[in-house]
């Protein structure tokens, strides 16, 4: 055959591929998420094989172990005793509540690690939103941001270096950026959920934080978040999300879910110059270990074929639960 141009050249070789590879992994791309809980044990979480709950005793373990892998960004999720959840969630401000004594303590005892925090009162409500619900059964929005400042300056003041509303409350990146200068934590970033969907991956994480909707009290609780969470169906309401977060201050802008959304990662990397972060989300996590654990895939091939296909969308950041496996495959080549 007379062809101009064979493409197959430049796969022939394994150092061929490697010289014309478009985008790579390394673990720093990576954003851990670890779980926290009260007490003396590590906890399993069925849900999502391979994760714990993390006492606070424990958690530093694990955490060296990931800043060994190269990992340099965790995130402190926590599971909350049922007797401290109210309906306002004012747990989530307690200076002495779980993740800013979490916050301390790694911060101590490695400081170089980069901690980012969720910000949103689910784990802390009765009614398992991510906002206070008015006795109609209202998600309240500015009522709600008030409790976020108050809870994004304290996860400050315990030492956070990223603080991430998780909320979806309009206006909520620019209050708590206010509120963060306002009490002397310029220097603390936000990491916005700036594009999070209603979306069905998000069981296992519910989970593990026992944080789903749930009726109290014979209140008229919304069955879901799709009144403040984005619909599935839209795109470009995503662009409008970015703006808004860029104007308020925002410092990294989030897609999530990622592997379900990628056209979304896209759309913000060519609409925004921030650096964006796609979030690998526990049903996208779990899945993959079902099938491995049935022998249906080759577990590693997939992980590192999706976390790569974050970075061919636009991603520069990732959160995921496989980052520490990730970040041992890829030292292993």
């Amino acid at each position: 055959m007379d062809l101009t141009y064979r493409p197959r050249r430049l796969r022939r070789t394994p150092a061929l591929r490697s010289m014309v590879r478009e985008h790579s992994l390394t673990a720093a791309d990576f954003i851990y998420p670890l779980f926290v809980h009260e007490g003396a044990d590590v906890e399993p979480i069925g849900a999502m094989p391979g994760t714990n709950r993390w006492s606070l005793d424990r958690l530093m373990g694990e955490v060296q172990r990931a800043w060994g892998l190269g990992i340099r960004c965790v995130v402190l999720f926590p599971k909350v005793a049922e007797g401290l959840k109210t309906e306002d969630g004012a747990e989530c401000f307690s200076e002495h509540g779980l993740i800013p004594r979490a916050i301390t303590q790694l911060k101590h005892e490695l400081p170089e690690m980069t901690v980012m925090t969720d910000v949103a009162l689910d784990p802390y409500s009765c009614d398992g939103h991510d906002g206070i619900v008015s006795a109609e059964g209202v998600v309240l929005n500015d009522e709600t941001i008030e409790q976020l400042c108050r809870q994004a300056v304290v996860q400050a003041r315990a030492g956070a270096d990223l603080i991430g509303p998780s909320d979806m409350m309009d206006g909520r990146v620019g209050a708590i950026r206010e509120a963060l200068d306002d009490e002397g934590f310029e220097h603390v970033g936000i990491i916005s959920y700036t594009a999070k969907y209603s979306s069905a991956y998000y069981g296992p994480f519910r989970e593990a934080l026992d944080s789903a909707p749930r009726v109290a009290g014979g209140k008229p609780i919304p069955k879901d978040k799709s009144t403040y969470q984005m619909d599935p169906a839209n795109a470009r309401e995503a662009i409008t999300e970015a703006q808004l977060d860029e104007q308020e201050g925002a410092d990294i802008l989030m897609v999530k879910p990622g592997l379900a959304y990628l056209d979304i990662i896209h759309r913000l990397s060519e609409e925004s110059e921030l650096p964006i972060a796609a979030y690998n989300v526990s049903g996208e996590y779990s899945m993959v270990k079902a099938a491995a654990e049935r022998g249906w895939l080759d577990e590693r091939a997939v992980v590192l074929e999706t976390l790569l296909s974050f970075k061919r969308a636009g991603a520069d950041l990732i959160l995921t639960y496989h980052a520490c496996d990730a970040a041992a495959w890829l030292r292993q080549g």
